[in-house]
């Protein structure tokens, strides 16, 4: 009887947790995004009304390609080692943005407010 009640305790937090990183992951994500190179915001795009285009962002003589497309945004080509850049896709939440360390680069869904966010209160 006992195993019975901790297997349904272990059970109810298990679901609770899945269905918080769901959440999580699949928060609405905003309409702008900045693109931030050596820590430095050096673009921010609406992508509601942004045109289809691609464009290299340089850093240290390394070139990523970033790509707007249909309202969206993605690294499309980086000469990283390991291009976990591009594996990455299409950028869709703000809980995960798209990150190149080699290259320091990130491109993210910029927060509303400067205030802290729903993580560091």
């Amino acid at each position: 009887m006992r195993y019975k009640i901790i297997a349904i305790i272990i059970a109810a937090a298990l679901a609770l947790g899945i269905a918080g990183s769901i959440l999580v992951l699949s928060a609405p994500a905003g309409d702008t995004v900045r693109i931030i190179s050596n820590g430095e915001t050096v673009r921010t795009v609406a992508l509601s009304s942004a045109d289809d285009e691609a464009f290299d962002i340089i850093y240290d003589g390394h070139v990523n390609t970033v790509e707007i497309k249909d309202h969206r945004i993605r690294v499309v080509s980086a000469d990283c080692p390991d291009k976990t850049c591009v594996e990455m896709g299409w950028l869709t939440s703000s809980a995960a943005p798209i990150v190149c360390l080699p290259h320091r680069l990130v491109i993210e869904f910029a927060s509303k407010g400067e205030g802290p966010d729903a993580v560091t209160r």
